[in-house]
């Protein structure tokens, strides 16, 4: 896509909003407000949507497949067999080079892999084998465990993608690329005379001695598929898709698809996610195990449709008429004082804290309300001790609204939903719930809901903006979102979005230029199971050092000072700085899939998220630990402290190989150290004057051998000449 042209001079267009404390409707009329400010938003990809491919081609790499290293010691058919794979945890090393914000968004990719399947990632500890992060050219990865000690993986500049993550991960657990399947060429067809000459190779399918698909079929959708204008000479694709409606399917760099997922889970043996608790939409009659509780005088009743409402569940909404249930608490039935309690089955967390999510509909009286409380079990409580951890009350509003509950169980338990009937309400309605997820993650810290989001995608003027309100974060700042739901120009058929810090007149606590936060803009992907959600998100790092090109001033600086006024329709009156973020955040087609928009709304999660201790280098463990006996990694016993007597320089580290101690030496992009101790330096230009020296020798030789033998064949032929003159002589005479 080409780059578009940043403005100084842009409308700000400010949507009517009916707000709630952490909800916000957008609503499809507009206030506009006309701005002139020195700064530009700051375009994070610089105005292009690059993939994986385009990176690293414009960085010069040559790569196998576009993205993958092959050491010395690998062949294409070298992946098959137990021994490549990783322990289900793995040991991780991110390098100081790593951008801040790449490491802050490498973290959240483990937590999709933690929370959908059972491979777990563990700072590197001395173990045998990890993986080092750092940032490299481009975006690249080997396949499988190398088992070479220190297997590296780059995740260079434009590479900070959640799913661009994700993808490189799947190829170091073992994944080539989908469409080099064996039976690719029964779904896609591959259009030769449309690839960069030398790039061919890239579209190589291989047999299943090389890898397997593990009885999954082929996957369209899947974040391991080229995109349709992989390596292409010109402006035609290079994949064309037997079935046309996946032309723009394929590429996709969102989120594991369901098939990756399976693939994953029959690799690694997976049975569940290391971090999912529990999923329920309602449409199975047992209702996911939950029951009634004890001490009730009303019931949680399973239905499709209420009187008064809600008309339809939340997980079919827009999909099938009539179809589709939820739990219903009909308030209007009952008498003041009554509750009913639904309980979730028992669950064992591991990490001490987690999120519920729901979406709920309140349709009961002003009074009536809905409480979230833990039932704790432990030797005291035997039968559990209900333990409050928030109300949910306010008046009530016709829709399904998302709520997040934070909890911080760390023993065995319950969720319970207790719905109370505490005042005169209609005569027909109560409380509502559907699609509730359980994990042991972070909740989101704020909710933007856009109203009638496709209309406003098709008929909202190309660069014109729309923004959140305002949300503060639990450090004390402000910020918000400002998306182009039609583009910015020369960006048609995108959604662009970009992040801004907030000010308002008597703020205080913040320390400016704002250090180290992290912000990220989630469009939700609304299926009823949080593990089958492809999200799209982006993420941008304040970094308080960063200065616009040609400024002195500082970008994520006071807005008081760095932003311009801005007027809400209230009259009340706030700073906003300049924004950071991309012109491609996703485009329409995208965002009209899945489950992007809901009974017409789309639904954007914001976090900002303190990273200032990314700022510090990872520590380094001094001795390596024996490493667990597992039938892919063989058991090796060594001498205790069998590290201690040996000094590995130039910042290599020592660890244990086959009994012995062994220094792993540094490696850079283009230089390496090397030899026992790591002492010797070597670099790609050293080869470069070794490889042109003994050119220059061999060239030497040649010169010498060419000019002895010129010199022999001018001697030998001014001999013959004599003698042919001689005889010419000879001849005349007589």
């Amino acid at each position: 896509m080409a780059g578009g042209k940043p403005t100084s001079v842009f409308a700000l267009h400010i949507a009517c909003l009916l707000c709630g404390a952490t909800l916000c409707l957008v609503r499809n009329c507009f206030l506009t407000v006309t701005f002139i400010t020195n700064f530009t938003d700051f375009d994070v990809d610089g105005g292009r949507d690059l993939d994986i491919f385009d990176i690293n081609e414009e960085a010069g790499l040559n790569l196998v497949e576009g993205d993958i290293v092959l050491d010395e010691r690998q062949t294409r058919n070298s992946i098959i067999g137990d021994e490549y794979r990783w322990p289900k945890t793995i040991p991780y090393y991110m390098e100081d080079d790593l951008e801040i914000n790449a490491k802050g968004v490498i973290l959240k990719a483990f937590e999709q892999y933690r929370l959908k399947t059972c491979i777990e990632f563990k700072p590197w500890s001395g173990e045998d084998n990890y993986i080092s992060i750092f940032k490299g050219s481009g975006c690249f990865s080997s396949v499988g465990n190398r088992r070479v000690g220190k297997q590296r993986l780059s995740i260079g500049s434009n590479c900070d993608r959640i799913a661009t993550i994700e993808h490189e991960f799947l190829h170091a657990l073992g994944f080539w690329h989908e469409q080099s399947r064996a039976d690719r060429d029964d779904y896609v067809n591959i259009m030769w005379d449309r690839i960069l000459e030398g790039k061919e190779h890239n579209f190589n399918t291989y047999d299943d001695t090389t890898s397997s698909s593990l009885g999954v079929p082929y996957d369209y959708g899947s974040m391991m598929h080229y995109s349709k204008t992989a390596f292409r000479n010109g402006t035609e694709p290079t994949i064309i898709t037997k079935i046309p409606a996946f032309s723009d399917v394929i590429g996709q760099r969102m989120e594991f698809s369901d098939s990756d997922l399976l693939k994953l889970h029959r690799l690694y043996n997976c049975t569940e996610g290391s971090t999912f608790l529990d999923s329920c939409d309602f449409e199975r009659e047992n209702i996911c195990g939950m029951i009634q509780g004890e001490g009730k005088t009303a019931d949680w009743v399973r239905i499709s449709k209420a009187e008064g409402g809600p008309n339809t569940d939340y997980s079919n909404m827009g999909k099938c008429t009539g179809s589709g249930y939820f739990m219903h608490f009909n308030t209007s039935a009952a008498s003041n004082g009554d509750t009913a309690l639904l309980e979730g089955r028992i669950l064992y967390p591991k990490r001490g804290y987690q999120c519920l999510q729901f979406f709920y509909y309140n349709s009961a009286g002003p009074s009536d309300s809905l409480k979230i409380h833990v039932r704790e079990y432990d030797t005291t409580n035997p039968n559990g001790k209900l333990r409050l951890i928030q109300t949910i009350d306010g008046s009530p509003q016709e829709q399904w609204q998302l709520h997040h509950v934070s909890l911080d169980v760390k023993k065995k338990f319950r969720v319970v939903f207790q719905g109370t009937k505490e005042g005169s309400g209609p005569l027909a309605g109560g409380l509502s719930l559907d699609d509730i997820n359980l994990s042991e993650t972070t909740c989101p810290e704020f909710i933007w809901r856009v109203k009638d989001f496709a209309n406003v995608m098709d008929n909202t003027p190309a660069n014109t903006a729309i923004f959140s309100p305002p949300f503060t974060s639990k450090e004390g700042y402000t910020f918000q979102m400002e998306l182009y739901p039609s583009g910015k120009t020369d960006y048609p058929g995108e959604l662009s979005a970009y992040a801004h810090l907030v000010a308002r007149e008597g703020d205080v606590g913040q320390k400016w230029p704002c250090p180290w936060k992290q912000i990220t803009m989630m469009l939700m992907d609304q299926h009823a199971h949080i593990q089958k959600r492809m999200s799209n998100q982006r993420s941008v790092t304040t970094d308080p050092n960063m200065k616009p090109t040609g400024s002195d001033t500082f970008f994520w600086d006071d807005p008081r000072k760095v932003g311009v006024e801005v007027t809400q329709t209230d009259g009340s009156k706030y700073f906003r700085g300049p924004g950071a973020g991309t012109v491609v955040y996703l485009t329409h087609l995208r965002a009209k899939s899945r489950d992007f928009i809901k009974g017409g709304d789309a639904i954007f999660l914001l976090t900002m998220e303190d990273v200032s201790h990314l700022t510090l280098s990872q520590p380094i463990p001094p001795t390596t630990q024996k490493p667990a006996t597992t039938t892919q990694q063989p058991n090796t016993t060594a001498p205790p402290g069998v590290c201690l007597n040996v000094q590995c320089l130039n910042e290599g580290v020592c660890v244990v190989a086959e009994g012995k101690a062994a220094c792993r030496c540094v490696v850079g992009d283009d230089w390496w150290y090397y030899g026992n101790s790591c002492q010797h330096k070597g670099s790609t230009s050293d080869k470069t004057t070794l490889a042109l020296a003994s050119s220059l020798s061999v060239l030497g030789v040649m010169l010498v051998v060419t000019a002895v033998s010129v010199i022999c064949l001018k001697k030998k032929y001014k001999k013959r000449s004599n003698g042919n003159s001689v005889v010419m002589e000879n001849m005349g005479a007589n």
